[in-house]
């Protein structure tokens, strides 16, 4: 991890690099910055369903993972700098663990916290996973926190976040529990899909000469993603 942190050091001096990084989150948020939400059709559908409805419920799990950006910028953090299929499994599942657990609990005992307040705290997930990626918490404090364990405590915040939008659309409670674990299999398939698509890409870049050179650039990237999470959600919850 010194290695990068000395590229940490090095970048600091390189106002290209971060200009880079500021680009590319421009181009990443060009679209909704709301971690957790859910197209008005699968909205209506949500709220219109009734009974035991296994498929559909996968279908949207695996769409909601799929097209679900803060879970998606968090495992690219978490995967960034590992290279062993063993490693990544271990962190896939933690994170899998976590994400599946506060979902099922929050939605089943009907505790919810504030949209804004959860959500802010995924981008702060983002953020975090950056700086641990750059080396800045041995270089600033002098010590390494325990990646395999903030992993899973944030997994339980991404999966708190989204049982806090479900028990917003007051899902009936006729097939409850089958259609929750329906959807928590369509999430864990679509973060498959997700993570296959990631590591595939991050292969051919990692064969490159340029990953090394561009890694600080992209945390940056991830970095800066993940305040403007953070700073959407907080606006939200000073104007609600």
């Amino acid at each position: 991890m010194s290695y990068y942190a000395t590229i940490f050091e090095n970048a600091l001096r390189n106002r290209l690099t971060f200009a880079l990084g500021i680009l590319a989150l421009t181009f990443c948020f060009g679209f909704d910055a709301f971690a957790h939400g859910v197209a008005e059709g699968d909205q209506g559908y949500i709220q219109e369903s009734s009974g035991v409805l296994f498929w559909p419920f996968v279908y949207l799990g695996a769409k909601h993972m799929v097209t679900g950006y803060d879970h998606l910028l968090f495992l690219f953090g978490v995967i960034f700098f590992l290279y062993r299929m063993k490693d990544i499994g271990l962190y896939v599942t933690l994170f899998a663990i976590g994400h599946s657990t506060t979902m099922l609990f929050g939605v089943l005992t009907g505790i919810s916290a504030n949209a804004y307040v959860i959500d802010a705290i995924i981008g702060l997930s983002v953020v975090y996973k950056a700086l641990d990626n750059l080396g800045a918490f041995q270089r600033w404090f002098g010590f390494q926190p325990n990646t395999k364990w903030a992993t899973l405590i944030f997994g339980f915040f991404h999966g708190f976040g989204l049982a806090t939008k479900i028990l917003e659309f007051e899902i009936s409670p006729d097939g409850l529990l089958p259609n929750l674990i329906a959807f928590n299999i369509g999430v864990e398939i679509g973060q498959l899909l997700a993570l296959g698509a990631i590591l595939i890409l991050m292969g051919f870049w990692r064969r490159t000469s340029s990953f090394h050179r561009h890694a600080f650039a992209a945390n940056v990237a991830l970095m800066t993603a993940g305040f403007i999470l953070v700073g959407y959600q907080l606006t939200g919850l000073a104007v609600a």
